[in-house]
């Protein structure tokens, strides 16, 4: 993990609402479905430099809340002019990298994510501001977490 400076960037997508505990139970999970519904709309071609990005936002209060989670990418096409646009916010981000299968590499990026803000001796603590994760490609995801 790292800590870096992101700038505003803006994320045209799609959105869903929901909580932690409602993604633990299939009956009631969304995250998954919003990513089956983006693919189906949108293609994005990484080798043209374009990217994935899955956002956290709009926190009700931490990662016990409610939160919006939008899933996007930053090209600019007549398709994506129909899409929700999201900003991601400028700050300081600490990154935690995974790689591997998709999704089973991002689930185990964010079991590491929850396991170092559970430690009581973490030297940062989120912001819950926006949080994203960017995919550089179909096997590897950094997941960029705002710090306060």
């Amino acid at each position: 993990m790292k800590i870096v400076k992101v700038d505003e960037k803006e994320i045209n997508g799609i959105s869903t609402r929901t909580t932690n505990r409602d993604e633990m139970d299939p009956e009631k999970a969304r995250i998954g479905i919003l990513w089956q519904t983006f693919n189906n709309k949108v293609s994005v071609d990484y080798s043209q430099g374009k990217s994935v990005y899955g956002i956290y936002y709009n926190y009700e209060t931490d990662a016990n809340g409610e939160f919006s989670v939008l899933v996007g990418t930053d090209q600019k096409d007549s398709l994506t002019a129909k899409l929700e646009n999201i900003t991601i916010l400028s700050g300081q981000y600490i990154v935690f990298e995974g790689k591997g299968e998709m999704p089973r590499a991002v689930v185990e990026t964010w079991g590491k994510i929850w396991d170092y803000f559970s430690n009581d001796q973490a030297e940062y603590q989120r912001a819950y501001t926006t949080d994203f994760e960017y995919y550089k490609n179909e096997n590897e995801v950094d997941i960029y977490i705002a710090l306060k």
